[in-house]
């Protein structure tokens, strides 16, 4: 997983962030901006997850972007 190229294209990955994670409000999405630490944050926000956790998830999501 490149981040580079996923912070590129987030503008086309926001929807399926917000498929995954339906939490996370279109605020949320622009305000993250394809980075994954504020990602990490929002996640961890949200769901109550550790760092390692909300990682391990964006990890798996984003694999094979």
């Amino acid at each position: 997983m490149n981040w580079d190229i996923i912070q590129g294209k987030w503008k086309q990955l926001k929807g399926s962030a917000k498929e995954k994670w339906g939490d996370l409000t279109d605020d949320d999405l622009d305000q993250i901006d394809g980075n994954k630490d504020r990602l990490a944050g929002k996640l961890q926000e949200k769901y109550g997850w550790t760092k390692d956790e909300a990682e391990k998830h964006i990890d798996d999501h984003f694999r094979d972007r």
